[in-house]
């Protein structure tokens, strides 16, 4: 079947009914029959990664703005690209390293580096109010910090510590090597731990 044939399914709208089998098959399982074709395998995927993903391009993008547009962009490329992928049950790291190209480049289109903002979910309404107030407030000094870092920084830092990239793909995706990445993490890194001290 060529790519031309699988008619791309609308992957954020709230999936139908779907076998328990399927809903609990590994991801290779999944993987192997949406790149057959199969849009309620990948409507499994999407359901079970989805979160993740949207998640992740929130924090890359510092806000919730874009983050929708690149998980659609995402696996409208992941649908496509499926019958390409050698390794199914990989399936979520080469879905989030999709969603981080995706976000780069939405990044790299920017014409101002914007500031970060909206860095985490809010707390959950059982805690008390006096801790969400502190997690509130350290959150806006993390977002802060953050935004006190060079781009590159802050990308290779994301990619690595919510994305888990190793640092050949964060140095494949930023087009740097792995060397400078060590280099760029450890400063990033130097200079959250130095932001952060009051909050240890």
């Amino acid at each position: 079947m060529s790519l031309s044939d699988r008619s791309v399914p609308r992957p954020l709208d709230p999936p139908g009914s779907l076998p328990r089998s399927l809903d609990n098959a590994p991801d290779g399982i999944l993987a192997s029959r949406a790149a057959d074709g199969d849009p309620r395998a990948f409507e499994v995927l999407v359901r079970r990664h989805g979160p993740l993903m949207r998640a992740y391009a929130t924090r890359m993008m510092g806000g919730t703005s874009e983050s929708d547009d690149i998980v659609q962009e995402s696996f409208i490329v992941a649908w496509e690209q499926l019958p390409t992928l050698k390794d199914g049950n990989s399936v979520r790291a080469w879905l989030m390293r999709i969603a981080s190209r995706k976000a780069i480049d939405r990044i790299r289109l920017r014409k101002n580096d914007e500031p970060l903002h909206d860095w985490d979910a809010e707390a959950p309404t059982s805690q008390s109010p006096a801790h969400r107030v502190e997690v509130a407030s350290q959150r806006e000094r993390l977002t802060q910090a953050l935004a006190g870092l060079t781009p590159t920084q802050r990308q290779s830092w994301l990619l690595r510590e919510v994305g888990g990239h190793s640092y050949e793909e964060i140095g494949e995706q930023l087009s740097i090597p792995p060397s400078t990445v060590r280099g760029l993490l450890a400063r990033a890194r130097r200079k959250l731990v130095e932001e952060m001290e009051g909050w240890r």
